[in-house]
């Protein structure tokens, strides 16, 4: 971003809008390194501490002296007894770990270390306050700090970049799952094993509190006054000892769980929709244990009322709203055995009442006649021209997907994906009739520099879409982290 701000040679070459579509910083998965740069700042900016409840340490200065301080951290956290019924016993047992990813080893834990990874994160300044030193002993996890380390090295040499980027175009962001932990209200059943333990309650409430504070506020301040006052009351409460008030902090995380106004828009020309597909979801009639929809009927009701009648829209939707349909099936098929947090089984279409209202949105007659959507989560790149079937004066939409800057998909899994994809769901294909969106009428665009018919990008970097008057897209770009990157161009129809 830094570099194609250097290159703009007139206003019109400079970016409007920087969107963060989630997954800015994962507070669930942070390497060794990171998390002592995190302690150096906390000691050093001597942040707030904090009592523990319901954990097997009782107050946030320990996180340091425990023996499993660094890497394993997973044996910290909380775990929950349950009994759903058999199937749920047969594929599990009872004993259920409350935080889902497999990257626990390092998972922040206090309001501290949530701030200041994002000090870390969004500017270089705060790295002058931290040493060099190893804190692990282990030969195995040496290894694995150092190799880390120099990971983390290359990010500090481009973080003065992309500060002065952010600090020339203006930001809006929306959090994912990760910028709180992996699965993050995935399902009624993870909603309920989370929330009614203390500890894991706190972990994610901590973590709701710093993208309050460090995100969300700067999105739509108007909206954030009453919190803001809390906080300021939460901070105020420490009296100089460096310590947070327990009643006052749980009081807090309680107003943040039952916020309702995360998502926000602009008054851009075409309007922005920012859309919160996490904490308004529509939970499954069929079993606690399967995957939520995105949005319940509730929100995507306001969201249909807040683009009626306009022109064009974008809208931002951390997940595709149109995915790979080869991937849903197979997320549809651990699903149906029980198993959504091994492949992530989240997505538009994974919920039945949610993927009908959402099509019915783009079947109504006031619907915008431009609709671009913007994407990511999945951690490759592509684009599709979608059209509702039977429809000659239905809207045009754009589905939009650029994730991540620093993540990619592996590569030999994608390629494969992509090509069984594309026998499987050939437009003549009956599988088609199978999927919810049978409806509509998708054709892929095709990345330049890919091998013929391949659909998918797989090159860690950040999208860039250009828009026309009317606000459809007249270019559609992948810009990899590493330089380079491509152009997705358009097809005849696909299928």
């Amino acid at each position: 971003m830094d570099e194609e701000l250097q290159k703009a040679q007139k206003l019109e070459d400079v970016p409007s809008l920087l969107l963060m579509t989630g997954d800015q910083v994962y507070a669930d998965d942070v390497a060794g390194p990171m998390l002592h740069a995190i302690q150096c700042v906390i000691h050093q900016l001597g942040l707030y501490q904090e009592v523990l409840e319901g954990a097997s340490l009782s107050h946030s200065k320990e996180l340091t002296s425990v023996a499993n301080a660094y890497y394993h951290r997973d044996e910290l956290l909380p775990e929950s007894e349950f009994n759903e019924d058999l199937t749920e016993r047969f594929f599990g047992g009872v004993r259920k770990p409350v935080f889902t990813t497999a990257n626990a080893g390092n998972h922040l834990i206090s309001f501290a270390e949530v701030m200041a990874m994002y000090l870390l994160v969004w500017s270089p300044e705060p790295w002058a306050f931290v040493t060099s030193a190893e804190p692990v002993d282990d030969p195995d996890e040496l290894a694995r700090y150092r190799k880390e380390q120099a990971a983390i090295d290359e990010f500090r040499k481009s973080l003065p970049q992309a500060a002065r980027a952010m600090a020339n175009v203006p930001v809006y962001m929306i959090f994912d799952d990760h910028d709180v932990t992996d699965d993050w209200n995935l399902s009624a059943l993870w909603e309920t094993t989370a929330y009614e333990h203390p500890f894991s309650r706190r972990i994610i409430g901590n973590a709701l509190l710093g993208y309050l504070l460090c995100q969300g506020w700067g999105n739509q301040p108007g909206n954030f006054g009453q919190l803001i006052e809390q906080c300021q009351r939460l901070f105020e409460s420490s009296n100089g000892q460096h310590e947070l008030d327990t009643a006052i902090q749980n009081d807090l995380i309680d107003q943040l769980f039952h916020f309702q106004h995360w998502h926000y828009s602009l008054p851009t020309s075409p309007r922005l929709v920012v859309l919160d597909t996490r904490t308004h979801r529509w939970r499954s009639e069929i079993r606690r244990s399967h995957p939520s929809g995105l949005m319940d009927w509730e929100s995507l009701t306001d969201f249909q009322h807040e683009i009626m009648g306009e022109d064009a829209v974008v809208v931002v939707s951390p997940a595709p709203m149109f995915g790979v349909k080869l991937i849903e099936m197979i997320q549809r098929v651990f699903t149906f055995f029980g198993k959504p947090l091994l492949v992530d089984a989240e997505n538009w279409m994974a919920h039945r009442g949610a993927a009908s209202v959402l099509l019915n949105i783009f079947g109504h007659p006031r619907t915008p006649r431009h609709f671009v959507i913007l994407s990511g989560d999945v951690h490759y790149s592509f684009a599709y021209d979608v059209r509702v079937r039977h429809k000659q004066n239905g809207p045009r939409v754009w589905q939009i997907t650029s994730s991540g800057i620093k993540n990619e998909f592996p590569n030999a899994l994608l390629e494969w994906l992509d090509r069984l994809n594309r026998w499987l769901f050939a437009p003549w294909s009956p599988l088609n009739w199978f999927t919810k969106r049978r409806r509509m009428w998708i054709s892929p665009r095709l990345p330049e520099g890919r091998e013929a018919g391949e659909r998918l990008w797989n090159g860690a970097g950040i999208g860039d879409v250009r828009l026309d008057n009317e606000g459809a897209p007249t270019a559609i770009r992948q810009l990899n982290a590493g330089g380079g990157g491509t152009i997705f161009q358009q097809r005849a129809k696909d299928d």
